[in-house]
Parts: structure tokens; C-alpha cells; sequence
């Protein structure tokens, strides 16, 4: 495998496993989130279904595979076209999550009558550890638009 080829699959697989970590952590923050008042639970985030970290876990395996050997595990030449489209697609619902995270408990803080102050901040403290995965979503999507150009061999899917 060429150093640069090299370089770009050991940082989309550290960076895939940063941004499943601040998944993980925001997921966990929002989840152990209570609002009491005076004693009685008005609002949990237990109800929460997510599966924005379902992508990046499906991922791993291949970037792991892909670092340590500098093969792809299906060598048909489709993983790096997947890969570009997918981390597009998984980077714009992420900033749309961070966007409505921060738009939804800035305006509800705001309200008349908010006595959840704690509830709220440790909301928008979970959508922060969100936009850092974010962020790292955005690096890989870059990465696979690099070594989709590199890499890619075949017309692809759609092409």
C-alpha cells in the first residue's frame, strides 16, 4: 500500500472511531438526562431511538481490515464509492442533529417558565460532544472523496 494511501486509511479509521465515541457519549448524556422539579420527573430522553451511530459501527470492520492490510475487504470496487456516498450523507444528518440540538434547547431555555436549566445545559453539553463527531465525520468524508479518486478503478453504481 502507498504512504499515502496508507495515511488517509489509518485516519478515516481513527477518525470513525472518534466520531462512534462521541456518539456513544451524547447518546449516554441525553439518556441519563432528567428534569425534576420539586421532586417529581417531568422529562428523560430514555424514550430516545437513534441509530446515527449504526452507520460508523457497520464501518469499522472495513476500516479496520483496510488499514492493517491495505486491502478492501470486497474488492469489486463499489467500497470506496459506498464509502464516499455514505459518509456524505452520515456527515449532513449529523449537522442537522447538531443544528436541531442546540436551535430546539436554546429556544425552549429561552421560554417563560423554564426551571430546567440543568436538564438544558446538559442537552446542549451533549449536542457539543455531537458536533465533535461531526466534525470527524466530515474529515473521513473528505478522506473517502481522496481515496475514492485514488482508488477507484471501476465507473461505480452511479456512473
Amino acid at each position: 500500500m502507498a504512504d499515502r494511501t496508507k495515511v488517509i486509511a489509518i485516519s478515516s479509521l481513527i477518525l470513525r472511531i472518534l466520531t462512534l465515541a462521541s456518539i456513544i457519549a451524547s447518546i449516554v448524556l441525553l439518556v441519563t438526562d432528567k428534569a425534576i422539579f420539586e421532586g417529581v420527573q417531568f422529562g428523560s430522553f430514555k424514550d430516545l431511538i437513534t441509530y446515527s451511530g449504526a452507520y460508523t459501527v457497520l464501518q469499522l470492520p472495513f476500516a479496520v481490515y483496510y488499514a492493517s492490510t491495505g486491502k478492501r475487504l470486497i474488492r469489486n470496487g463499489y467500497l470506496p464509492e459506498f464509502d464516499f456516498f455514505g459518509d456524505k450523507m452520515i456527515s449532513l444528518l449529523l449537522a442537522t442533529a447538531v443544528g436541531a440540538g442546540f436551535a430546539v434547547t436554546i429556544e425552549i431555555e429561552r421560554s417563560p417558565g423554564s426551571g430546567f436549566k440543568n436538564f438544558y445545559t446538559r442537552a446542549n453539553v451533549a449536542t457539543g460532544v455531537l458536533l465533535i463527531g461531526t466534525v470527524c465525520m466530515v474529515l473521513v468524508s473528505v478522506l473517502s472523496s481522496i481515496n475514492y479518486r485514488t482508488q477507484s478503478k471501476s465507473s461505480g453504481i452511479f456512473g
